[in-house]
């Protein structure tokens, strides 16, 4: 049995697209990381960077269903005794639209050195214009 394991000059990074108007969180989110990852290409391997850079834009229109504006929590502990933040989905939204999306990302991919390298991989924007026209991003749809 022969088993095949990318090296990091085997990977062939592209640019894809991704327009978050009017889809749930969680689906973009999801489809981000897996091309991130690299979850998409044959080529896969779980230790190399083997994913795509992704641009997200109208990041600020993205949906929570149901009652998840208001219900839905997010906590942050500032290290103190006692000092437990907490801030609703809305109250999140209203400050920085982009954290919401990066929150629900970043918890999509491995807690290890390569998470952390791939966070750099996907670039969140809050309107339709985006910096990276230069590299002729192909469009992904949901």
């Amino acid at each position: 049995m022969k088993t095949f394991s990318a090296n990091k000059k085997d990977v062939v990074k592209k640019w894809v697209l991704i327009d978050a108007a009017d889809q749930p969180l969680g689906r973009v989110a999801s489809k981000v990381a897996a091309i991130v990852r690299g979850k998409t290409k044959p080529i896969f391997t779980p230790h190399v960077d083997t994913g795509d850079n992704v641009i997200i834009v109208n990041a600020a229109q993205v949906k929570l269903t149901g009652q998840k504006w208001v219900k839905k929590v997010y906590h942050h502990h500032t290290g103190y005794i006692g000092h437990l933040r907490t801030a609703s989905a809305k109250q999140i939204m209203e400050k920085n639209p982009r954290e919401l999306l990066q929150k629900a990302i970043n918890g999509m991919l491995p807690k290890t050195r390569l998470g952390r390298t791939l966070r750099s991989n996907y670039r969140i924007y809050l309107s339709e214009e985006h910096p990276h026209k230069g590299q002729k991003p192909e469009t992904v749809t949901l």
